[in-house]
């Protein structure tokens, strides 16, 4: 009995101690970032007791208990939104659309030109979807650990270096654009940055005039980021990938929305704790964008509008580009409305699924309104109450509506395409200059409807880079090695960390007709001949003082060396940081050629398929040590593990420093494919670049420049056909 009652006794403390936690018995409980809507605006089945009728009553109980919540959880946190009403922050408030944008798009960097073309860039965004209000340039993953340059380093390695960088955000401000950089907390397996990555981070921005800052895989970029950059007299601001705490929203002035969709939508938990923070719903997969743009546009918020997904294109389509141009029209026009304090959600509608948000703001009152369901609705769509000389307009439509007056109240009949959008505005007399220039925008804008622009999504095709052929050889030329050639079953993968096996993951081989992660393909080779070992810093050198060439893009280049020659002592081993165009004028020179990749895994494999150059099981004596610190030491010899030699005898194919094969384009990116990996490997996070030390695995670095391709792990060797 003693027993028992001493359990009852601890069961019921522990209640006492969790119960002030959940505090109220909130119905309507935040799920993540989401907070769910009335529930009268669910579908119920007769099994389930049928639909809930939707009252003024419910409503106003639902309106009552979110208004509740959000006062109680401000309380809780010691909310200050002192952060937002900065001059220098005000901006992310009317900043609706925002990209996430790889710095290796080929409309943002034209390799041949040498120069950044961001007019080029916005150009086409304007066209194809109304344009944007901030970028966020992505410089890091996923080419990020293929040396130990860190997140910092990435950025300092685009064209022109830091100075560069600084020049291409001002192109993006003389448009009127705001610039974000990422960060990335796990980035702790690179280059020591020397100082704590606050100060690090707010100093390389105030250097590029850059105004905020993404945190990748972060749940709130912590108050320190904040500081740091008040402290250089230079405030950023930050936008966390995942949801912020509550007491964290007071400095992060930005949110990605990564939303589970519904039928109804969900209201936004940190845009109604705080109306001025801009969310940009974030869904980079999916390939139809309603759904991101319906809950955007009802909460008032914006869309991170990323098309090149880690160098895979998943473009817009007709029919949702000319949806983003209607929604970020709209509301750009009205954007003081959409940070009201006053903003009620699930403002109540007449017809089923139609979902509207009002905005008050001074003496006049929007309306943002989605339509849920996959038909057009007409005819009666809400009730408001009668105001003396107030008048309505369908903003959306650019026309004046006639309010349906009945008793105390007058109704707003208006039609709203299937999964389309609408606005109505309120207000005492004649709407103003801006209001009447929106209206003629509008309705010279939806003069078709949405449903006449085609909703099919495509992939881009890409195209192998041609290789051209050598002069054949007659003999075996001095350190090359002859491969027969003959039948082979060419089976390969890409090891991309995400994109799963989508359509537009890896490349395209000429004899596909898409893109994608497994290949396998039966061929017949040619004889050729292959270097026995990578193309040395003594081979390089030659050729140097030779050609005396000097690449246009010369940052980064032979990174390693100094005063024109390479370090004592490193004469056999391979030569690095060389773009693919240094390698290719290497090959020139030498009379050779850049290898295929299949010509590359066919020296490595041979014809029984072994799973690495020296056999099918893992050999550690074959392979460099690998390289697990901060700093890279630098390659092994090219002849150090002889152990590690193919079938024909080709040496240093896996493990030391990953080579230069094939490249590929697409409209909108350039990649190399590299093989054989290297004995770098920087650790603590899955998101590093990864090796691909089996013959059956290749890499993918998507390329940008010279100066940002060149890599202290990454080398080359040539082959010459044969007769």
């Amino acid at each position: 009995m003693k027993v028992q009652c001493s359990r009852a006794i601890l069961a019921l403390f522990a209640a006492s101690v969790t119960l002030p936690a959940m505090a109220q018995d909130w119905r309507y409980q935040p799920r993540e970032q989401q907070i769910p809507p009335p529930e009268c605006l669910s579908m119920h089945f007769p099994w389930e007791g049928g639909n809930i009728l939707c009252t003024d009553k419910t409503h106003q109980e639902w309106l009552k208990a979110v208004t509740d919540w959000r006062t109680e959880r401000r309380i809780r946190v010691g909310y200050d939104g002192a952060r937002y009403a900065m001059p220098a922050l005000q901006w992310t408030q009317s900043s609706f659309i925002q990209p996430q944008m790889m710095v290796h798009d080929r409309y943002f960097y034209d390799p041949v030109a040498g120069k950044y073309t961001v007019d080029r860039y916005l150009d086409d965004l304007e066209k194809r979807y109304g344009g944007i209000d901030a970028v966020l340039i992505w410089a890091t993953y996923p080419n990020m650990g293929i040396d130990n340059r860190n997140q910092q380093d990435m950025v300092r390695s685009m064209p022109g270096g830091v100075e560069g960088v600084r020049q291409m955000v001002a192109d993006f401000h003389r448009r009127r654009v705001k610039v974000l950089f990422p960060i990335m907390m796990w980035d702790q397996g690179t280059r020591e940055p020397g100082k704590d990555w606050p100060t690090a981070t707010a100093e390389l921005m105030k250097e590029i005039d850059a105004d905020g800052i993404n945190g990748d895989t972060q749940d709130g970029v912590p108050l320190a980021f904040s500081l740091a950059a008040d402290k250089v007299d230079h405030p950023l601001a930050f936008e966390p990938e995942d949801g912020p705490s509550d007491e964290a929203l007071a400095w992060n002035v930005l949110t990605w929305g990564q939303y589970k969709f519904q039928f109804a939508p969900t209201l936004d938990k940190y845009r109604w704790m705080e109306p001025r923070h801009q969310v940009n719903i974030q869904g980079r997969w999916n390939r139809d964008k309603t759904d991101d743009l319906q809950y955007a546009f009802f909460n008032g918020e914006g869309w991170e509008s990323w098309e090149n997904v880690w160098g895979i294109w998943n473009g817009v389509t007709p029919r949702d580009g000319e949806a983003t141009r209607r929604m970020a029209t709209m509301e750009r026009a009205v954007a003081p409305f959409l940070i009201s304090p006053g903003w009620e959600p699930f403002y109540p509608t007449h017809m089923y699924g139609i979902f509207a948000s009002r905005w008050p703001h001074e003496s006049q009152t929007i309306w943002t309104i989605v339509n849920r369901n996959e038909y057009d609705v007409q005819g009666r769509q809400m009730t408001v109450p009668i105001a003396q000389g107030v008048r309505y307009f369908d903003l959306y439509h650019g026309v004046e509506l006639t309010p349906q007056v009945e008793g105390d109240n007058a109704v707003l009949s208006f039609p709203i395409e299937a999964h389309g959008f609408g606005m109505v505005l309120a207000t005492p007399g004649e709407p103003d200059a801006a209001m009447q220039q929106l209206m003629a925008k509008m309705k010279a804008m939806t003069s078709q409807p949405l449903s006449s622009y085609s909703h099919e999504w495509k992939t881009v095709t890409q195209q192998q880079v041609e290789i051209a052929a050598t002069q054949p050889a007659t003999s075996e030329p001095e350190g090359m090695i002859k491969i027969a050639g003959g039948e082979y079953v060419f089976r390969v993968q890409g090891i991309e960390v995400e994109g799963s096996d989508d359509v537009g993951v890896d490349v395209q081989f000429p004899w596909e007709d898409t893109p994608r992660r497994f290949h396998e393909h039966r061929m017949e080779l040619k004889p050729y001949y292959i270097d026995k070992y990578p193309v040395t810093n003594a081979d390089f050198k030659k050729f140097m003082d030779a050609t005396h060439y000097r690449p246009s893009d010369g940052l980064n280049f032979l990174k390693d060396w100094t005063n024109g020659s390479y370090p004592q002592g490193w004469d056999k081993k391979p030569v690095t940081w060389v773009s693919v165009e240094d390698a290719r004028a290497y090959a020139k020179w030498a009379g050779k050629r850049l290898p295929h990749e299949w010509e590359w895994q066919f020296a490595a494999q041979g014809s029984d398929g072994r799973v690495y150059p020296w056999g099918s099981a893992w050999d550690a004596r074959a392979v460099p040590a690998p390289d697990q610190s901060r700093t890279m030491r630098g390659p092994d010899n090219v002849d150090a593990h002889p152990t590690g030699a193919s079938p024909s005898g080709v040496m240093d194919l896996v493990g030391n420093v990953w080579q230069w094969t094939d490249e590929y384009v697409d409209e909108r990116t350039r990649s190399g494919i590299l093989r054989g990996g290297s004995y770098y490997q920087p650790q603590g996070s899955i998101w590093y670049f990864p090796q691909a030390y089996r013959n059956d695995n290749h890499g993918k670095l998507l390329m940008m420049s010279p100066s940002y391709d060149r890599s202290g792990a990454l080398g080359f060797r040539c082959v010459k056909d044969a007769q």
